[in-house]
């Protein structure tokens, strides 16, 4: 595959071991992705790490702000095969159409399961036991063209998003390289997906990321570990943002208010919720660093805490 012209397209870290792989085994002549963003007071640009990779590799970059009206530095490279994945815009047909075998997408779930720009975050929030990748043709819709290959990852008990994303991203570059060779040979499958079995995963916000305790302790659990590490689950008290990274399940059962703190310790912040209660194990106070239950009790008069209620 070395004399394969590949033109990828991705923005952020997820897709830093993909684009390796692709320099390593084929002749990745651009990359294309998102504008560079200006961050903090001082409005310091920030690179995505697809574009700090290619320039380590001395691999010419396009950042088009609209990609469906400025496409033609794309289509005038003529690359033999266009690679997406996780690169934030919709691609135009006129660049679909473009490549000799057509542009191919790696997507983070297991199509048409969760379509969209949030697949890890919600595969977790939404209680899935399993996800994977799905490497698909590219069309019109998001993330609605014919599948190619898949591979399957069970989501366990304990998982993030970080450590689904770690994952998904490994297994992501064996299955590319394997589904693209198969392309080259002609001996690739292709399947329609189901429509009647899609669901979607759109980009989380800032409504999803806010803990409302009166839901079960299973949807609060999930909630928190689909957002570690980011953005992050918060829950209002004392008219502060408090950042919950991490919690676990009690067996304990309560007639109380849902987001009442019960039991406060070394080990945990105990929350009331809708069917019984979360222990909170990590959070952030509004300003500093993200700590352990331990090292919050350490700096607090527990009696000010418990009898409090999470808005």
């Amino acid at each position: 595959m070395k004399d394969l012209k590949v033109i990828f397209m991705g923005t952020p870290e997820f897709c830093v071991p993909i684009l390796e792989s692709l320099i390593n085994n084929c002749n990745v002549i651009a990359v294309v992705t998102q504008p560079d963003k200006q961050v903090g007071r001082k409005k310091e640009i920030i690179f995505s790490p697809i574009k700090k990779l290619a320039i380590k590799n001395n691999i010419k970059v396009l950042q088009p702000i609209k990609i469906r009206e400025d496409y033609e530095d794309v289509i005038s490279l003529n690359p033999d095969i266009i690679i997406t994945c996780a690169y934030g815009q919709i691609i135009p047909e006129i660049i679909l159409n473009k490549p000799k075998y057509g542009c191919i997408n790696v997507h983070a779930s297991l199509l048409p399961k969760l379509r969209g720009g949030a697949p890890i975050h919600k595969a977790i929030m939404y209680g899935y036991d399993k996800t994977g990748i799905t490497i698909m043709y590219m069309d019109k819709g998001m993330d609605t063209g014919d599948m190619i290959s898949k591979e399957e990852v069970v989501i366990e008990n304990n998982d993030t998003a970080q450590s689904l994303h770690d994952k998904l991203q490994k297994i992501a570059v064996s299955l590319l390289l394997k589904t693209l060779q198969d392309i080259i040979n002609g001996t690739n499958k292709r399947e329609k997906q189901n429509e009647d079995e899609a669901t979607y995963a759109y980009n989380v916000s800032r409504q999803e990321e806010h803990i409302s305790f009166n839901k079960s302790s299973k949807e609060v659990y999930n909630q928190i570990r689909s957002l570690n590490s980011w953005p992050g689950a918060y829950a209002i008290l004392d008219d502060k943002n408090v950042k919950i990274w991490s919690s676990l399940i009690s067996d304990k059962k309560y007639d109380d208010v849902c987001g009442k703190i019960v039991n406060l310790d070394k080990n945990k912040m105990e929350v009331v919720t809708k069917d019984g209660s979360i222990l909170i194990t990590q959070l952030q106070m509004p300003g500093k660093r993200i700590m352990d239950i331990k090292d919050f009790v350490n700096g607090v008069k527990k009696e000010d805490y418990i009898g409090k209620i999470f808005k």
